[in-house]
């Protein structure tokens, strides 16, 4: 697994070390996590796609009730059947 150097300022790294103890987790940990979700992001395509399966997801089934017959489909407004 490749090795990543961050520079962080001193205050920093002493927050994020007390903030990740308190998850019970390390600081490497948490900005491995952060990396994958940011490397999972990838593209706006794929982000568009995941929002769309999101919504889909969040939508209700509906029905259009009756199928229309090719006549009716193309019948002018106004005239009967």
């Amino acid at each position: 697994m490749p090795n990543i150097t961050v520079t962080v300022s001193e205050q920093t790294y002493r927050r994020a070390r007390v903030r990740a103890a308190e998850l019970s987790t390390s600081v490497s940990a948490v900005v491995a996590r952060t990396l994958d979700e940011f490397a999972a992001a990838g593209t706006g395509a794929e982000a568009r796609k995941r929002q769309f399966e999101e919504l889909r997801a969040r939508t209700p089934v509906v029905s259009a009730g009756r199928r229309l017959s090719r006549e009716d489909l193309y019948r002018k407004p106004g005239t009967r059947r």
